[in-house]
């Protein structure tokens, strides 16, 4: 068996030739195609990486933002607790002044009401006991009462101070002499001379008459007066218990 070497080389020629050709025209535009590709599709990954990070950045963007409106809320719902506690508390304490105010009006109502009633009452009791003490007065003996309330002035005008005696027992000063009932002028004279005589002085004393009195004999001067009289007597007994009420 003989080798063509000529054929062999002409063979291994044209396999040089075609891979040449294969390498020149098919096989480095296919090599360029697949890289262009695959750069096309690492690209599109990184494309597709970069917006699944926006994606992810966005979500936990509005997860964030949810948890800010979560705290919001909650800070919104605590704020209005606190001034609906607030307000209730406002309200609670103006209702308490409130009702004070009511109470301290009422009372000073009630007691208004009472003082009114006292005052109605003391001054029934004031009508009846002039009533009774009129007609009393009315069925004693007029003589012997006059004497009485005498003796009572005089006792009155002694207890004065000496000074004030000396001040109405002074010349030029006139004293009203107050009777309930009008009295005679004997009677005048010897009451000036026993009046005289409590005050260590003859003044000169003017007589009138103030049925008001109901019984009774006063004295009274430019800066003293001497009670001596059941309306005096009346007044201050009515006067006593209305303070006690």
């Amino acid at each position: 068996m003989t080798i063509d070497w000529w054929m062999l080389a002409l063979q291994a020629i044209n396999v040089l030739v075609l891979v040449w050709l294969l390498g020149r025209f098919f096989w480095r535009p296919v090599a360029q195609v697949i890289a262009q590709r695959r750069a096309t599709a690492q690209q599109m990954l990184a494309d597709a990486q970069g917006k699944l990070d926006a994606a992810q950045s966005a979500l936990a963007a509005i997860e964030a933002t949810r948890a800010g409106f979560a705290q919001e809320r909650e800070a919104i719902l605590a704020a209005a607790h606190d001034e609906a506690e607030r307000t209730r508390v406002a309200r609670l304490q103006e209702t308490a002044q409130e009702t004070d105010v009511l109470r301290a009006a009422a009372r000073a109502e009630i007691a208004k009401t009472q003082e009114a009633a006292a005052r109605a009452r003391a001054e029934e009791a004031s009508q009846l006991a002039i009533t009774i003490a009129q007609r009393l007065a009315a069925r004693l003996d007029s003589t012997a009462v006059r004497e009485a309330f005498l003796d009572w002035l005089r006792r009155a005008i002694s207890a004065l101070p000496e000074a004030q005696r000396q001040s109405a027992a002074s010349s030029g000063v006139a004293l009203d002499a107050i009777c309930a009932t009008p009295l005679s002028a004997a009677e005048q004279e010897r009451y000036r001379a026993r009046i005289g005589e409590a005050l260590g002085a003859h003044p000169d004393i003017v007589f009138k008459v103030d049925p008001a009195l109901i019984a009774g004999l006063e004295l009274r001067g430019p800066h003293f007066i001497v009670t001596n009289s059941w309306r005096a007597d009346l007044d201050r007994i009515l006067a006593e218990l209305t303070h006690e009420q």
